[in-house]
C-alpha cells in the first residue's frame, strides 16, 4: 500500500490520485514526484522517466502523466536521501 513521502501514513489505495489529493495525516500533496516510482535524486532532473516534463518542486502536486506510486514511497525510501544516506557504496569512497 502506498505511503506518504512526508509522514509515512498509508494513503489508502494503489489507484492514481487526483492532482488535488492530499494526505489525511499531514496534508502533503499526494500526486507529486516524491511519491512516484520514477523519483530518483541521482538521476537527471531527479526522474528516471526520460519523457516526463521537468518538475522543480518535487514535493508539490503536478500534472505528470507518468505518475505511479512507488513501491515504498514513505519515509523508508526518502529518508535515506534526506539524511545523507546512500544506497551506493561508491559514494562512501569519495567523502
Amino acid at each position: 500500500m502506498p505511503e506518504c513521502f512526508s509522514c509515512g501514513a498509508q494513503l489508502g489505495s494503489n489507484a492514481k490520485p487526483g492532482r488535488s489529493d492530499t494526505c489525511a495525516a499531514c496534508d502533503a500533496d499526494v500526486h507529486c514526484c516524491r511519491n512516484c516510482e520514477f523519483y530518483d535524486p541521482g538521476s537527471y532532473n531527479e526522474c528516471r522517466e526520460s519523457q516526463a516534463d521537468r518538475v522543480l518542486e518535487k514535493h508539490r502536486s503536478n500534472f505528470c502523466e507518468y505518475f505511479s506510486f512507488a513501491p515504498d514511497s514513505g519515509d523508508g525510501r526518502a529518508a535515506g536521501f534526506q539524511q545523507g544516506g546512500s544506497s551506493n557504496p561508491l559514494d562512501e569512497l569519495f567523502k
